[in-house]
C-alpha cells in the first residue's frame, strides 16, 4: 500500500498503557509492516497493533488516544502530529480498501431480486400455462374452442354446408379421426389450408377440396394438422399468445375473455400452418392407409423440396387400400360451399 511506504520510516514518542490498572509507560511508536510497533527506550518491542484494527477512542481531542482494537484493554496517547496524520490517513485507506458489508449486502440482495425476476419471467409462464392445461376439463376446452370459431366467423363467414357435402365431411372424419371428438368444418375464406382448435374441431380452407381432383390431398392435410395438434395442444397457442393474466383468469375462473379470444382469432387466421418432418407425417399416412404422394405435389409441385413424401409413400408398393372417399361423397363435398 501507497501510505504505508510513505510513512515507514516515520516513529514519535508516546504513552503506552498495557491494561487500565497498569502504570503508565514513556515509549517509542513506529511503523512496522502494517501495525504500530511499541517499544521502551531501550529499543525493546512491548507490543505491536495492526493497522487495519486500530480504533481511536478521543476523535477530535488531543493528545489522540488509541486502542489496538475496539474490545482492546492497551492505550496509547500519541501527541505528535505527523504521526496522528499517518494513523488516520493509513486507518481510512485500509477501510476504504475494505468491502462494505451494508454495499455487499445491497448487492447480493439486488443479485437476488434480479435472478427471481429472470425465473419468474423465464419459468413462471410456462408451469403456469402447464398447470392449467391439465386442470382445464374437456367442457370448458369445447367452449373456448366453440367461442374462436364464433370470432373468426366474423371474418371468414359462415362454414359452408349442404346436404350430401355435410354427410361426406362426416364420413372424411370417420375415415381419418378417432371417433366421438371434435369434427371437420369447411370455411368460405379466411384461414390458410387448416386451423385446429381447442375442444378438436378442425376447420378446412374451401381451396383443399375444390382445387384438387382427388380426396388425397385434404386427406393429407387432415393428417398434418393433426399431427400438429399431438404436438402441440391447441389451448397451449392460446394460453402462450394471452399471456399470464389471461392464463390466471382461465385457471381461476374457467372462462377467457372475448377480447382476448378475439385478438387471438385475428393471430391464428394469419398464421401459416408450421411444416411437420417427413417421418411423423409418413407414420400418420401409413396408420390412415393414405397415400402421401398427392398431398406432396399439393404442397409443391416440383416435388423437390417434398422429395422424401414421394419416394417413401407407404402406398408406392401399390396393392389394394381403401379410397379416403367414394366418388359421390367426394363430388359432394366439393360443391360444399355452391358457386
Amino acid at each position: 500500500m501507497t501510505a504505508l511506504k510513505k510513512y515507514s520510516r516515520l516513529e514519535c514518542p508516546g504513552i503506552w498503557r498495557p491494561d487500565p490498572e497498569a502504570q503508565r509507560q514513556d515509549v517509542i511508536v513506529s511503523f512496522g509492516d502494517a501495525s504500530l510497533v511499541i517499544a521502551d527506550r531501550n529499543d525493546r518491542a512491548l507490543s505491536h497493533w495492526s493497522l487495519a484494527a486500530v480504533v481511536r477512542i478521543n476523535r477530535g481531542e488531543r493528545p489522540a488516544l488509541y486502542t489496538p482494537s475496539a474490545e482492546g484493554s492497551e492505550t496509547l496517547e500519541i501527541d505528535d502530529e505527523a504521526m496522528i496524520e499517518a494513523i488516520e490517513t493509513v486507518r481510512s485507506a485500509i477501510l476504504r480498501s475494505r468491502p462494505r458489508e451494508g454495499r455487499l449486502r445491497l448487492v447480493l440482495l439486488s443479485l437476488s431480486l434480479v435472478l427471481l425476476l429472470a425465473a419468474a419471467t423465464l419459468w413462471l409462464p410456462g408451469a403456469l400455462t402447464r398447470h392449467t392445461l391439465s386442470v382445464v376439463p374437456e367442457a370448458t376446452r369445447t367452449e373456448i374452442g366453440t367461442q374462436l370459431f364464433t370470432a373468426i366467423g366474423r371474418v371468414s363467414g359462415s362454414p359452408c354446408r349442404s346436404r350430401r357435402g355435410d354427410v361426406a365431411l362426416a364420413r372424411l372424419h370417420a375415415r381419418l379421426l378417432p371417433p366421438g371428438k371434435g369434427g371437420l368444418l369447411v370455411l368460405p375464406e379466411g384461414i390458410h389450408s387448416t386451423v385446429s382448435l381447442p375442444g378438436g374441431l378442425m376447420l378446412l380452407d374451401r381451396a383443399l377440396v375444390e382445387d384438387h381432383e382427388s380426396p388425397d390431398v385434404v386427406a393429407g392435410h387432415i393428417l398434418a394438422e393433426t399431427e400438429r395438434q399431438a404436438r402441440t395442444d391447441p389451448l397451449e397457442s392460446v394460453l402462450e399468445t394471452a399471456g399470464i393474466v389471461p392464463t390466471l383468469r382461465l385457471l381461476t375462473t374457467g372462462h377467457l375473455q372475448d377480447e382476448t379470444l378475439r385478438s387471438y382469432a385475428e393471430t391464428l387466421t394469419a398464421r401459416i400452418p408450421p411444416s411437420i418432418p417427413d417421418n411423423a407425417l409418413l407414420e400418420r399416412f401409413a396408420a390412415a392407409n393414405v397415400a402421401s404422394t398427392p398431398y406432396a405435389y399439393a404442397i409443391d409441385v416440383t416435388g423437390e423440396t417434398v422429395l422424401g413424401l414421394i419416394e417413401a409413400d407407404p402406398m408406392r408398393a401399390g396393392g389394394k387400400r381403401k379410397p379416403v372417399l367414394e366418388d359421390g361423397d367426394w363430388v359432394a363435398l366439393q360443391g360444399i360451399c355452391g358457386n
